[in-house]
């Protein structure tokens, strides 16, 4: 399903295309749109300064393309700043996330990404201008509106580094999706959660093998048919949010998550990754179990895993974990 804030959300004014907080390190980052669907450019450089808050306006952000000064990964260097999704994913917004997230994921100085929102909620759904366009659209048309999130999607459930998921609010339709996406997620008490496409006339296709991944097929049938709202603490018996915490402490438990993840050695969080996710779809048999002692031998024999154990036999902190305090 589309995801999105409600219409009445939307900022009143077209500005901060993106906003962060500058950090040298460059290992948590956090992207952001503005409500209103202004997109992202493919690449942002360094912002100047460290821990201002930045705020980057049309008009400045069309001076800095015409002077070339934007160069670099996307968002390489901003912590703090949420991903909002706006009310309206057109197309080419879907694509600029969808190769910003491969650009984070060749970027070695990203080591997780946390999806977050600034506004009253996650994403709460589509909104009427998207409705209205829609419904215009041709077959081939809605085909290719539809892949625009699905390949969204498909870029987050398989990104190899970690990834959290903050949410507060409603996270509805596409909103539920990418918070299956996630890695971790952890939610705010307040926070409820619907799958609404089937009283629309829709299906929630493209989101649901995630929504199914994340919680089963068995409930995925309850809410995908129903269209129920549910709160946090249905979302966490369900094992969508791993977690639920108060709102005034959400900030500082995600920060704690991701300082764990940065305790691990970088090329072993995507192998993980990339392992549980096979091995959740294989049976288990000789060949998965010959490939499970591939795997580790693999990884024993790497530059990082002797880093790994070195580190621990020397009782010293590993290099990795001494780059991320730089």
């Amino acid at each position: 399903g589309p995801a999105g804030t409600s219409a009445k959300e939307a900022q009143p004014e077209r500005k901060c295309v993106l906003t962060g907080r500058h950090d040298a390190r460059g290992e948590l980052v956090r992207l952001a749109l503005s409500p209103d669907g202004d997109v992202l450019p493919d690449a942002l450089a360094r912002a100047p300064g460290r821990g201002a808050w930045i705020g980057v306006s049309q008009a400045d952000l069309a001076a800095a393309v015409a002077g070339g000064k934007l160069r670099g990964a996307l968002a390489r260097a901003f912590k703090g700043a949420p991903l909002t999704i706006p009310a309206d994913l057109p197309e080419r917004t879907r694509a600029a996330l969808t190769r910003a997230l491969h650009d984070l994921a060749a970027d070695a100085a990203v080591r997780v990404v946390v999806l977050a929102a600034s506004g009253r909620s996650f994403s709460a759904g589509a909104n009427l201008n998207w409705m209205q366009r829609m419904a215009g659209y041709s077959e081939a048309q809605n085909v290719e509106d539809a892949l625009g999130l699905a390949r969204l999607m498909h870029a987050l459930y398989t990104f190899r580094k970690p990834t959290l998921a903050r949410v507060h609010g409603s996270a509805f339709a596409g909103g539920l999706g990418l918070v299956a996406c996630c890695d971790i997620a952890v939610a705010a008490p307040e926070a409820t959660f619907c799958l609404t496409e089937v009283r629309l006339g829709m299906i929630p296709a493209v989101i649901t093998p995630y929504v199914v991944a994340a919680i089963g097929e068995r409930q995925a049938r309850r809410y995908c048919l129903t269209a129920e709202r549910f709160d946090a603490a249905e979302a966490f018996r369900l094992g969508l949010v791993h977690e639920v915490v108060d709102a005034a402490g959400l900030d500082a438990r995600i920060d704690a998550l991701a300082g764990q993840l940065l305790l691990g050695g970088p090329g072993a969080l995507a192998e993980c990754k990339a392992w549980v996710a096979e091995a959740a779809a294989r049976p288990i048999d000789e060949a998965l179990v010959v490939e499970s002692a591939r795997r580790i031998a693999a990884l024993r024999a790497s530059p990082e895993g002797r880093e790994g154990v070195t580190a621990f036999l020397e009782k010293r902190t590993a290099r990795w974990v001494a780059e991320a305090k730089r």
